[in-house]
């Protein structure tokens, strides 16, 4: 290449392109066509169903975001089409070619309108919930409004940011120059101030509000009397600093009278011992404590012995702990340790070492006293976990501690999707097992289940070491994942999906990411059986799996479990009258 055509190149570059069209000022109401039709194509996919119902605000939010992110991408990209001075229509064939996407797009939407309290039904009607009403619009139609028009006052804003630092830069540089230059400054800017200062007061904030939940308690959480738990007078845990769900795990649960009522007698005071974030300064000097409670309650004179990890607030579901002591007839040990404040949505983000190292300082603790004891005259040792908690689960599974001597078996509720070892035995599963329900390596260690039971799939003879895993195919906080963006996920395809996944969904670029993320929140707030809740059947037919009491059946199985659900009921009931 010559010298001539280098300068004719750099000339033609260094020309300053056509002046571009005022934008729009932050407040003004004027928009993009092109955005307008793209963003209005992606709210009518935004009303599309999702892994869970939706209520009125939810998919106000939906709407107003998945909106923004069509009309942003529109606006954009004729951006930059413009900027590269790419040919495009004008006149009649532009307005034609605007009005006919237009009619095309507000007729899906029109549709979509039209269908989506329909769809919403038939997935409330699938869940057990209350129909919607078509009178829900007005709701859903305002804070979408003032979703969109929150985010695009910020959008303009950053626009602004860009331009100021564009006309700056052209100064001294040129246009094409000028540009990339200003976009790399203003995208690292926000960056920086999205990543570090405003993640940094979020979750300071967060810590700051939860801490104060933490000091609250629970309605109907009392001190226990009973030496076997933590917390009692005769514990060496202080009940007032346990935090609000250790003080509620230690002053629940059935007693010895209540198991004796279903099983006819015999039954042991179940040991429950927790050890709070105030309890003591460290994780090594928590887990020590939790250690000296199991010794003093006499923890491993008992027949099972059960090392779970809280989710992120401390939380230890009853749904995943009473039907063992009920399987077990009282003969159980129960041991928590709270790693945070925060619920378990923010954990994920924020505390996923933490978990992982209380899990296995936690666990090597009561390991290494557990493995001097003699074999035959030591209780079996089991791990549990929901949510975050499975995440800590993993961790330990995934630890050397247990090579010499092996667990009896781990059960995980819920896994999130950052566990990496459910990741890749899902990833690995047999081949015509659907990923809600797989079968690895033929059973012979790791199993799945859910509300339909699913323990009994795989040839192989399962042991010595039983793991499960314990999830639904609503669950979102199992199946979310970035990729969702640009990559249809296995669990969408006919063959793949789970039954209680309505066929209507669908996958659709970076709107069923967003769809997904906004159910997370909500999957603790629809009944059990779904999302993010399970059953104590579930539970129970799990843990029966895991640690095979003699003589159980299904009969049984039917028995106990009615029990259970008449009993959390009841304890709801109670829990409802002492708050109103």
């Amino acid at each position: 290449m010559t010298t001539r055509t280098l300068d004719r190149a750099f000339a033609r570059l260094s020309q300053p392109p056509p002046p571009r069209p005022r934008a729009p000022g932050v407040l003004e109401f004027s928009f993009s066509a092109v955005g307008l039709v793209i963003g209005l194509y992606f709210f009518a996919i935004s009303l599309t169903p999702s892994l869970l119902p939706r209520a009125g605000y939810a998919q106000g939010l939906n709407s107003g975001v998945a909106f923004m992110i069509g009309y942003g991408l529109g606006a954009a990209t004729h951006a930059v089409l413009r900027f590269l001075r790419v040919p495009q229509a004008r006149g009649r064939v532009r307005a034609a070619l605007l009005a006919i996407s237009l009619a095309l797009i507000t007729l899906q939407a029109t549709l979509a309108i039209w269908r989506y309290v329909g769809w919403q039904n038939d997935t409330r009607m699938a869940f057990g919930m209350e129909p919607l009403s078509p009178l829900v619009w007005p709701q859903i139609v305002a804070v979408a409004l003032a979703v969109a028009a929150v985010l695009l006052v910020i959008a303009r804003s950053l626009r602004l940011l860009f331009r100021k630092a564009d006309e700056l830069l052209y100064r001294w540089l040129p246009r094409p120059l000028a540009v990339v230059l200003a976009a790399v400054i203003v995208t690292s800017l926000l960056w920086w101030v999205a990543s570090g200062a405003f993640v940094s007061a979020f979750f300071t904030t967060a810590n700051w509000v939860y801490s104060g939940r933490d000091l609250q308690t629970n309605p109907g959480a009392t001190q226990p009397l009973q030496p076997e738990r933590s917390g009692s007078p005769a514990s060496a845990v202080d009940f007032d600093e346990m935090g609000r769900q250790g003080r509620s795990f230690v002053s629940s649960g059935p007693t010895a009278q209540d198991i004796d009522e279903y099983s006819g007698g015999g039954a042991l005071e179940p040991i429950r011992t927790y050890v709070g974030l105030r309890s003591a300064d460290t994780v090594e000097d928590r887990a020590a404590l939790v250690l000296a409670e199991l010794q003093r309650t006499g923890a491993f004179d008992r027949e099972l012995l059960v090392v779970a990890t809280v989710t992120g607030t401390g939380y230890l579901d009853p749904a995943g702990v009473d039907p063992l002591e009920y399987l077990w007839n009282g003969d159980t040990a129960i041991a928590g340790v709270q790693y945070s404040y925060l619920p378990s949505w923010i954990s994920l983000l924020a505390d996923q070492e933490v978990v992982q190292e209380t899990s296995r300082v936690t666990f090597r603790t009561v390991h290494e006293h557990w493995s001097t004891l003699p074999e035959s005259d030591r209780p079996a040792l089991y791990l549990y976990g929901l949510s975050l908690g499975a995440t800590g689960v993993e961790g330990v599974l995934s630890s050397a501690e247990i090579l010499n001597e092996p667990i009896d078996g781990a059960l995980m509720a819920g896994p999130p999707f950052i566990n990496e070892m459910h990741s890749e035995i899902t990833a690995a599963r047999d081949e015509g097992t659907p990923p809600w329900q797989p079968v690895f390596n033929d059973g012979r260690t790791v199993r799945f289940t859910g509300e339909q039971y699913g323990l009994d799939k795989g040839d192989a003879t399962w042991g010595p070491t039983r793991v499960v895993y314990l999830q639904h195919g609503t669950d979102p906080v199992t199946w979310f994942h970035g990729r969702l963006a640009f990559e249809s996920p296995e669990w969408l395809e006919p063959e793949q999906r789970a039954p209680d996944i309505t066929g209507q969904m669908a996958w659709y670029p970076l709107v069923t990411m967003w769809q997904v993320l906004l159910d997370m929140p909500a999957a603790g707030s629809v009944p059990e059986g779904h999302g993010h809740l399970y059953t104590h059947r579930a539970n129970l037919d799990a843990w029966a799996g895991i640690t095979r009491p003699d003589g159980w059946s299904e009969a049984d199985a039917d028995e106990l479990g009615e029990l259970l659900e008449r009993r959390a009921e009841r304890l709801d009931d109670e829990r409802s009258l002492i708050t109103d």
